[in-house]
């Protein structure tokens, strides 16, 4: 029989290893995704023209909305495709479909922080 301690489900322990876990996956992400560094790259230069042009405070919320989705659908789209593969190595066109969307949503939430980039960054350039 599992003690009191054992049974609850919020363990300071349990709470260390799933951080743990979600760093191996960051890790992960960056290692194995080239797209990951050309994002983080155009994420950079992005915050250094935010410096230099001194943002105000809802353009540097809008700018970092923008960089955190790109970055999370990527992300989303990265552990989709893994998946995908693990459960259908070779080709089937149900899984062509299933990648093909989730590449979609990457690419629509980069032309939206392109957007998002053109509203703060144009009126700069005048």
């Amino acid at each position: 029989m599992k003690s009191k301690k054992e049974n609850n489900d919020f363990s300071l322990k349990r709470r260390i290893k799933s951080f743990q876990f979600a760093f191996e996956g960051f890790l992960s992400f960056f290692r194995t995704q080239p797209n990951a560094w050309i994002h983080l790259l155009a994420a950079i230069l992005v915050c250094v023209a935010g410096f230099y042009y001194q943002l105000e405070k809802l353009e540097w919320f809008m700018i970092i909305t923008a960089i955190a989705l790109v970055f999370i659908v990527e992300m989303i789209n990265t552990a989709i495709e893994f998946l995908c593969n693990k459960v259908e190595p070779s080709f089937d066109p149900q899984i062509k479909r299933i990648k093909d969307i989730s590449a979609a949503a990457v690419l629509f939430a980069a032309i939206i922080a392109c957007v998002i980039g053109g509203v703060v960054f144009i009126p700069k350039f005048f």
